[in-house]
């Protein structure tokens, strides 16, 4: 019996953005990490989502479990590693956008292994979601995705697979061998256009779709900024349009899309209409700063839906 949505899985990471208060810059603490994000995005959309991660025994990892408790997101299975330490990033604005500095190496997260992957949670959701990020943080934690993508497999669970790739964490070649195995053996792919044609060396976002149906995903929502989003299944491609606003933060836009891309389909089963749905909650997103303060709840997405379309 499934007794859960969505099962997130990734590295959580303590936030620290950039503000300007009286000609002072300050870093304000807040919450980031993509499987967290999507997690609690998919949460304020009414699903029953949860997270699996290790943090540390230290004031970061106690914040998280705090978090998670009040959005209503599932951790019984989290770990809490003695004398482990949760990973921080530092967020900066600029005339370029926003740039990340990290402090993750030696996470908590990063130590999971295969042995760690709460076969029962995963096999109690009706989907999986991982992504590159948890493979890319380290081989132990590359092991485990692929272990809980197989697992995932053999209990009729859904897998979703979000790409992100981070560069800084692993050279691309290697990204797009491990990432691309995964996706074999994923249902549902999530990458972003810029990642993808980074991995696939492909530029046409048509060609790009084709190549991951070919991996034998059978859904593919391939985000594209002010583009929108192309979603193809086999027999169907159609771009959803992106929703304008005037965005202040794109931080977690990319997570706040995954999460509530999953929610809405689990609940209407039409991959385009989720696609729809979920731009415009990616979209309210970006009018906040930070990971998580922005996501938006259900309501305000479909009070926002009816607006624009008004």
């Amino acid at each position: 019996m499934k007794t859960l949505d969505i099962l997130a899985f990734g590295e959580p990471l303590m936030e620290f953005a950039e503000v300007e208060r009286n000609g002072e810059h300050l870093f304000l603490p807040g919450f980031g990490g993509d499987a967290s994000n999507a997690a609690i995005a998919a949460a304020r959309q009414g699903a029953r989502s949860g997270i699996f991660t290790a943090v540390g025994d230290d004031a970061f990892g106690r914040r998280f479990l705090s978090l998670w408790d009040a959005e209503g997101v599932d951790r019984s299975t989290v770990i809490q590693r003695p004398g482990g330490r949760t990973g921080v990033y530092f967020i900066s604005y600029g005339t370029a956008g926003h740039e990340f500095s990290y402090a993750r190496a030696g996470s908590a997260a990063s130590l999971v292994t295969p042995e760690d992957i709460p076969q029962a949670q995963i096999a109690a959701a009706k989907v999986l979601h991982v992504t590159g990020i948890s493979q890319g943080i380290s081989a132990s934690c590359a092991d485990a995705v692929f272990a809980a993508i197989r697992h995932a497999k053999a209990c009729g669970t859904t897998v979703s697979y979000d790409t992100n790739l981070r560069l800084r964490l692993w050279p691309l070649d290697r990204a797009r061998a491990t990432i691309h195995a995964a996706l074999a053996l994923s249902d549902v792919a999530r990458p972003g256009l810029d990642d993808a044609r980074q991995l696939t060396g492909l530029d046409r976002p048509e060609d790009i779709c084709a190549a991951y149906l070919g991996l034998g995903c059978s859904i593919v929502a391939l985000t594209m900024g002010m583009a929108g989003t192309m979603v193809a299944v086999n027999g169907r491609l159609e771009v959803i349009p992106a929703r304008p606003v005037e965005a202040v933060d794109a931080t977690g836009a990319g997570d706040a899309f995954g999460g509530a891309f999953l929610a809405e389909w689990l609940r209407v089963g039409d991959p385009f209409a989720a696609a729809a749905y979920a731009n415009a909650a990616a979209a309210l997103s970006t009018l906040g700063k930070g990971g998580v303060a922005p996501l938006p709840r259900r309501t305000e997405v479909e009070q926002f839906i009816v607006r624009d379309h008004g």
